[in-house]
């Protein structure tokens, strides 16, 4: 009878030896909290209206002694304009001009002369009116080109006048953003001078995806953050461009783009030092609810054309189908087949299988 009952533990302690050992894994649990799928991109901000004041004619521009952050109230007088300053004194070219001078002094002479006789002859009926205009057409345009040899031999003489004859005035109250022709010399038409804007009028201009900018639309919440403040600004999606284009990101990859445009709408205490060209974080807010059913991403794995998760039943890992719904990242909505409170295994293995015994060890 001893020996019997010897027998049968040795061979439960072999049984027991031989048994498959528990797997150890890794468990997280099924929690219901708030849940948001956002859509994260670098941008930068920009004056919604930018001004810039530019020389409307050929001039020669005075010192411009505002500086970039001054503040300018609208039709305040930011630039001054004066007459083109006459070419460097050349010899050869006061010559020629006074020679032109005077070949159109003869030309004007003569034409003159002859428009006061074709008019005499019109008088005593010996010319006709045709013949008279043409006369005095012609002593016309004699003249002005005796005005613009003149003229032109004067600027060869010294330089002219240096009287302002034209302001340029600020098209909108604001600041100075930037001054791009500081001193004074000969500036063009369409010559940039400084530029204007509104700093407390900002938005915040992003480049996504364009498979992510399907997904907003006008008014779609967005999160400010990395800008140099304590805490992350508000502000609302104004307009997605329709037209999209193609950027090639750092890895080499081509991508279709979106330009989207946020209007901040914090209080603008709050971002008082931030101005135009600043980075920024921006958080597009697709999707949020208060209280989801969720988990953390890496328990699902792909069963078919579904999804599942092992869950941990007492000792054993019970394999169950699961319907999921947003994706955020690291975290996704659970429609069914998990329950609240429910142990899931993290980053199943291969050794992980439907009824196997495991060893939990809860993730911190």
């Amino acid at each position: 009878m001893a020996m019997a009952l010897i027998g049968a533990v040795v061979l439960a302690l072999l049984v027991f030896a031989f048994l498959p050992k528990p797997v150890p894994v890794r468990t997280a649990l099924v929690s219901r909290e708030p849940l948001q799928v956002t859509v994260e991109e670098e941008g930068r901000t920009e004056i919604a209206e930018r001004y810039e004041v530019t020389a409307p004619v050929n001039a020669y521009l005075r010192r411009i002694t505002l500086k970039a952050g001054d503040v300018v109230r609208a039709g305040q007088p930011v630039a001054a304009l004066e007459a083109p300053r006459s070419p460097i004194l050349d010899p050869r070219a006061h010559t020629e001009a006074a020679e032109r001078v005077k070949a159109a002094q003869a030309t004007a002479k003569n034409a003159a002369a002859e428009r006061d006789r074709v008019t005499r002859m019109a008088e005593d009926g010996a010319a006709t009116q045709q013949a008279l205009d043409q006369a005095t057409s012609a002593a016309t345009r004699a003249a002005a080109e005796l005005a613009a040899a003149e003229a032109a031999l004067r600027r060869t003489e010294g330089p002219a006048s240096q009287a302002v004859h034209r302001t340029l005035t600020a098209p909108s109250a604001g600041r100075v953003l930037s001054v791009v022709r500081k001193s004074e010399g000969q500036v063009n038409p369409g010559d940039t001078l400084l530029v204007i804007g509104d700093a407390r009028n900002l938005e915040v201009r992003v480049d996504v995806l364009s498979e992510d900018a399907v997904r907003m639309h006008p008014g779609t919440r967005v999160s400010i953050d990395q800008w140099g403040g304590t805490k992350p600004l508000e502000a609302v999606v104004q307009r997605i461009e329709p037209q999209g284009f193609t950027k090639v990101s750092s890895l080499g990859v081509e991508e279709q783009r979106v330009h989207v445009v946020a209007t901040i709408t914090s209080p603008p205490e709050q971002w008082a030092n931030l101005g135009s060209g600043y980075r920024v974080l921006a958080r597009f807010i697709i999707w949020e609810a208060p209280s989801v059913l969720q988990v953390p991403t890496s328990v699902l794995f792909r069963v078919g054309n579904g999804w599942a998760a092992f869950a941990v039943e007492g000792d054993r890992a019970r394999r169950r189908a699961v319907t999921i719904g947003q994706e955020a990242g690291l975290i996704t909505q659970v429609l069914s087949g998990l329950n609240e409170g429910d142990q899931v295994i993290l980053h199943p293995e291969n050794s992980v299988q439907d009824d196997v015994r495991v060893r939990a060890e809860r993730e911190q």
